[in-house]
């Protein structure tokens, strides 16, 4: 039923969907700085999940863009949706670029080392310390709560309950750093509600949820609209009332770049910011997840988290 919705979504984002305007003319030199890069190539090429809907998903029966700018290795907009591909549809839209798709595992794109093969990740990735070391961070594009599910049949009522329990989450990021204590995110406090879990982690969290459900470790950590797409799917879980904490979902762009970045990561910035005072996130998040996730973070101050650009 999701990706029927997020089919429809892309007919109201047509002109994201496939290949974009041309761009304004770069005034820097492309082979030196990143945004002329772009521009000069007419496309943005995003990095994706093809198996983590609702944020991302391959979209079925779709059909390869007609004269396409993106090569034969990347996915089209129309092949890709998912509240993550959409925002970065709508980022290229309105730098006059077609969006273009690169599929590699979370973790080794979090570890930043690109080698080019994509220009920024739209992951549902939180701002954090560690990961600031390999990676810049942009205006946040939405904001959750990362909470515990538990089986629907599962006596646990809070948090707490869970101390050395089995618990989930997927493999490398915040909620793993969550579980081992380890999680440093930029100007937050965090309560540690769980003392010594036994951590199974997970490539990827659908399965995670699922083992969750039937039974076969006691709880799984992850972003909210994680756990209540797959309850919307029909999973037998149940959320626990406690979040364990909050964070602001960026675009990343790796920091291991031979090109001048600064003018690229203040432009997607911008869009972004565009992006939330027009409405349009807070549309897509209503759309895709049933709630307005993208608000809090429209407001966020990016310079809090004292990122430097050289």
């Amino acid at each position: 039923m999701r990706r029927i919705a997020a089919l429809a979504i892309l007919g109201l984002l047509a002109a994201c969907s496939g290949t974009a305007s041309s761009p304004a003319a770069p005034t820097a030199d492309p082979a030196k700085d990143k945004l002329a890069q772009v521009l000069a190539r007419g496309t943005l090429v995003l990095w994706t999940d093809l198996e983590y809907p609702p944020q991302s998903f391959a979209v079925e029966g779709a059909t390869r863009a007609a004269e396409t700018k993106c090569t034969p290795n990347q996915l089209t907009g129309p092949e890709v949706s998912g509240y993550d591909a959409e925002t970065g549809k709508l980022v290229a839209a309105a730098m006059g670029l077609e969006p273009c798709f690169v599929s590699t595992p979370f973790d080794s794109m979090i570890g930043g080392s690109w080698g080019d093969r994509f220009d920024v990740a739209w992951a549902s990735g939180a701002i954090t310390v560690s990961r600031m070391e390999t990676l810049y961070v942009t205006q946040p594009y939405y904001s959750t709560p990362a909470t515990f599910f538990v089986g629907t049949s599962s006596s646990v009522t809070k948090p707490e309950e869970l101390s050395g329990k089995e618990i989930g989450a997927c493999s490398g990021c915040t909620h793993d750093q969550y579980l081992r204590r380890t999680l440093e995110l930029p100007g937050a406090t965090i309560d540690w509600l769980v003392d010594d879990p036994q951590i199974v982690t997970y490539n990827q969290e659908l399965p995670g949820l699922e083992d969750t459900a039937n039974g076969e470790i006691d709880a799984f950590l992850c972003s909210e609209p994680v756990g209540l797409g797959a309850i919307k799917d029909g999973a037998a879980l149940r959320e626990l009332e406690t979040p364990a904490y909050y964070t602001q979902k960026s675009g990343y762009i790796d920091r291991d770049l031979a090109l001048d970045p600064k003018a690229f990561i203040d432009r997607i910035s911008a869009e972004v910011s565009g992006l939330h005072a027009a409405g349009k996130l807070k549309a897509l998040s209503q759309e895709f997840f049933g709630s307005d996730y993208a608000t809090p973070a429209g407001s966020f101050d990016l310079s809090a988290v004292g990122q430097t650009v050289p």
